[in-house]
């Protein structure tokens, strides 16, 4: 999410699960990278055209797919200018300790490219369209759970795994494990902001391999990668309302509000406030 990245929602504390709709007209911008979350992730897609890279490797994307990301694996998305839309549906994973669904997050987590015959899918918006409306009202509800439960259910018995194309490589968990000291810094700290070497250290090696072996997995520097997670948190906080824009930039450690700003409208081609704007405009 040039590079792609998932709408920067975060579940409420206390919440289970979030759950939204996006939507960007033709050409519009739309920016992401290799990127992870705490929480797993579902993104059921209405139209698209693109490419997931995910645990797997990577697939080709279809109007209606069906993506499951596991709580931190790192994975992109490049999808072209064309309309796109999706629902997103992040779930904290202690949901999955329920009885009904221990076997879903194995089977997820061998396969995370789903396309489901047009009757599950027609089924499927269904059940979406339901949920949205009764997290609305109230995320907590024995409705809402139950809903949520049913599509998860839904994706696991009728979702069919898309075999991805190109075998398991630089997307690898073995291999992004072995940046788990930064990956962990990072995910504890929104403003984290050290160096390359310091970064190497975290992770026992030297500069330089450390310097290949992350551009290999993310497929960036790891300055540049810095740079991109402080920019999708800030993403994340401006979705959230709670904080301005002086005070989001100084909490993630850069030098000045204007250099935030300039940093935020090369990635997302948009001021912050324009894009706080047009991701309300975008929420459906």
């Amino acid at each position: 999410m040039q590079n792609v990245y998932c709408e920067p929602y975060s579940i409420e504390r206390g919440d289970v699960f979030e759950v939204h709709h996006v939507n960007y007209e033709k050409d519009a911008p739309y920016t992401c990278f290799m990127h992870f979350h705490e929480v797993h992730e579902f993104i059921i897609f209405d139209d698209i055209e693109g490419d997931y890279f995910g645990q797997q490797g990577n697939s080709r994307l279809q109007n209606n797919d069906v993506v499951f990301t596991t709580a931190l694996d790192v994975h992109d998305f490049e999808v072209s200018p064309k309309a796109k839309s999706w629902h997103i549906l992040q779930v904290l994973p202690e949901f999955f300790n329920d009885e009904d669904l221990l076997t879903c997050e194995s089977f997820f987590k061998q396969n995370n490219h789903f396309r489901l015959p047009e009757t599950y899918i027609l089924q499927l918006k269904t059940q979406l369209a339901w949920l949205k409306e009764s997290f609305a009202q109230d995320p907590h509800s024995q409705k809402s759970l139950t809903l949520l439960k049913l599509i998860i259910l839904t994706i696991a018995d009728y979702g069919v795994p898309v075999r991805a194309p190109s075998p398991v490589d630089i997307k690898s968990t073995d291999k992004v494990n072995k940046f788990l000291p930064v990956v962990n810094t990072l995910r504890a700290t929104d403003g984290a902001d050290f160096s390359m070497v310091e970064a190497a250290s975290m992770c026992n090696m030297s500069p330089s391999h450390f310097s290949r072996q992350f551009k290999k997995v993310f497929r960036c520097s790891f300055s540049e990668y810095l740079l991109r997670h402080k920019l999708h948190v800030a993403a994340r906080q401006l979705s959230l309302g709670k904080h301005s824009i002086t005070q989001i930039s100084y909490d993630l450690n850069f030098s000045s509000p204007s250099h935030f700003i300039a940093q935020f409208k090369r990635q997302f081609s948009e001021t912050p406030l324009q894009y706080q704007k047009a991701l309300q405009s975008r929420q459906s």
